[in-house]
């Protein structure tokens, strides 16, 4: 089956949610990606240290967490849509008052109000793709869903590139938070066009008596916490990994003395290789399966980050490699939406996804710094290796202990149904 033969097949509910979700996370990519570009002007502007701009980043990411599982119990009580436009007005309302910040202050309570937006998007629209088409094409839907990453992360970096030589420096990062003001029509043509999951709708009908209200513990319930944990440690492995090789090789390519538009092309030629392989898993996880996909993409990024780290740079070389990390390292994920939708019955897997790939999120951060401090003594490339290899260890470990149920959908929610929880 063609790449591309799941979308013709899909009715117009269908291709309207893949539309919806794909901006909404494109659009969340762009908002959350964008601050990284703006850091040396703003440091400049008020004269800020590298500590406090590094507060405001990681502020902004932890709270992702607890954005994602306060979103996700909301999803699972009151609706995927309703929460997926709530959760786009949020990060766009607060994007758009740090354009407006006077001091430092406000700039780093508008970014972490923002990050509780950042952290609902993506289970919201990840589980409403998941429920919204048949199982025999979820994991190319959700797949190609996630690919929108790709795009917002490359809209960054040109919009950012563009305002900040072209616009006086005290109002260029003004302006560039500014232009998050774009997701909200998202939210217009979501209210307009855009049903509420069948299967949640189904499931909550059919279980008013029978199933309890998505809440704060029930992940962590005895019938859940197997997956919970294992899912979140899976996600922890693979984000620690990505952060390491994106937010440390351009302080390597530095090293090796490549010039700031090479910097920037490798940047794009990475979220194009992302695009890629967004697509390629997305089509491979239905001909292997997504848990032997997550374990294969994972071996694969390790070697591709190996060899990126140890080879001899020039600019061609790191073009070239560029891609196939992006190819690797972050397209692998588009196989994680699909796997994480499955762990976790219709009435918390938004609750389940949002904690699990949030809370693995915000952990998985923490190896900036752990790179940053064995680069001490063994060199940065080197370190960046072996933290990618312990990472990936990590992801496939889990991945093997988590048990997955059958691969069609409602079969979960029956499964708990005929167990009377």
């Amino acid at each position: 089956m063609g790449m591309l033969n799941w979308y013709k097949e899909s009715d117009s509910n269908q291709k309207k949610t893949f539309w919806a979700c794909y901006a909404g996370w494109a659009l969340d990519s762009y908002d959350m990606q964008i601050f990284s570009f703006l850091l040396p002007v703003i440091m400049a502007t008020w004269a800020l240290t590298q500590t406090q701009v590094g507060l405001i980043g990681t502020v902004a990411l932890v709270v992702t967490a607890l954005g994602g599982w306060i979103a996700g119990i909301l999803a699972d009580r009151y609706g995927r849509v309703k929460i997926l436009m709530f959760t786009i007005l949020w990060f766009t309302f607060f994007g758009v008052l740090a354009g407006f910040a006077q001091n430092y202050e406000q700039l780093l309570i508008a970014r972490t109000l923002q990050g509780l937006g950042f952290g609902g998007e993506w289970a919201v629209g990840a589980a409403l793709m998941a429920e919204a088409v048949s199982a025999k094409h979820k994991n190319k839907a959700v797949g190609f869903v996630q690919s929108g990453m790709a795009l917002g992360w490359a809209g960054s970096v040109i919009v950012a590139t563009i305002l900040i030589t072209t616009l006086p420096p005290e109002w260029s990062w003004r302006v560039v938070f500014w232009t998050g003001v774009i997701p909200a029509l998202i939210v217009i043509y979501i209210r307009r066009n855009v049903k509420e999951s069948v299967e949640f709708v189904n499931d909550v009908a059919k279980n008013k008596e029978n199933i309890e209200k998505a809440s704060f513990t029930s992940v962590f319930k005895k019938q859940y916490i197997r997956s919970t944990v294992f899912s979140s440690l899976l996600v922890l492995g693979l984000q620690a990994a990505c952060y390491a090789i994106l937010i440390w090789i351009p302080t390597l390519m530095n090293e090796r003395g490549l010039s700031p538009s090479s910097k920037i092309v490798t940047i794009l030629i990475m979220a194009v290789g992302a695009f890629a392989g967004f697509m390629f898993t997305a089509y491979l996880a239905d001909k292997l399966g997504r848990k032997q996909t997550l374990i294969g993409m994972s071996i694969l990024s390790w070697i591709v980050t190996v060899v990126y780290m140890l080879i001899a740079m020039n600019q061609y070389i790191t073009l070239a490699l560029g891609f196939f990390v992006g190819f690797s390292a972050i397209g692998m994920f588009a196989a994680l939406g699909p796997f994480l939708s499955d762990l976790f019955p219709t009435h918390i897997r938004t609750t389940g996804m949002g904690f699990a790939y949030n809370v693995g999120k915000s952990f998985g951060a923490l190896s900036v710094v752990g790179v940053g401090m064995l680069a001490e003594s063994l060199g940065l490339a080197t370190s960046i290796g072996l933290f990618c290899l312990t990472a990936y260890g990590l992801a496939t470990i889990s991945i093997l202990l988590i048990r997955v149920p059958k691969d069609e959908p409602t079969l979960i929610s029956h499964h708990y149904q005929k167990q009377g929880v």
